[in-house]
């Protein structure tokens, strides 16, 4: 239990695996490669693991990666796609580099009283111009 008395998901997704799964592959190869000292085998586990980031990616940007942070408890499942991930997720390093960022909150616009003494409104025009 967390200090607010709520646990949180740990964000066990498709994306995720997928990615984790990948990598770990790319890995075991690239381990390969350097025990039997071929470079091939080295070069192609960093692709494969080079690999595991874009599809990791890929699969954030179509839904099946979640924010970070906490979500409703009905999201937990890994079978759930994020179905906010077509506009982009706040502070989200993939979702900008796809060019998908979400509209900021509105911000009130600033409203300036009008001028009614004659000597504030001749400093007001000569500042603007």
């Amino acid at each position: 239990m967390f200090a607010d008395g709520d646990e949180y998901d740990e964000g066990h997704t498709v994306a995720g695996w997928t990615g984790v799964g990948i990598a770990t592959l790319g890995a075991a190869v690239t381990g390969v490669g350097l025990c039997v000292w071929r470079p091939v085998g080295v070069w192609l586990g960093l692709g494969i693991m080079a690999l595991s980031v874009l599809v990791t990616w890929a699969l954030h940007l179509m839904g099946w990666g979640k924010p970070s942070g906490p979500r409703p408890h009905d999201q937990w499942s890994w079978k759930v796609r994020d179905l906010t991930a077509r506009n982009g997720h706040a502070d989200c390093v993939g979702c900008r580099m796809a060019g998908r960022r979400p509209e900021p909150a509105a911000t009130p616009a600033v409203i300036t009283p009008p001028v009614t003494d004659p000597h504030q409104q001749a400093v007001a025009t000569e500042s603007v111009s």
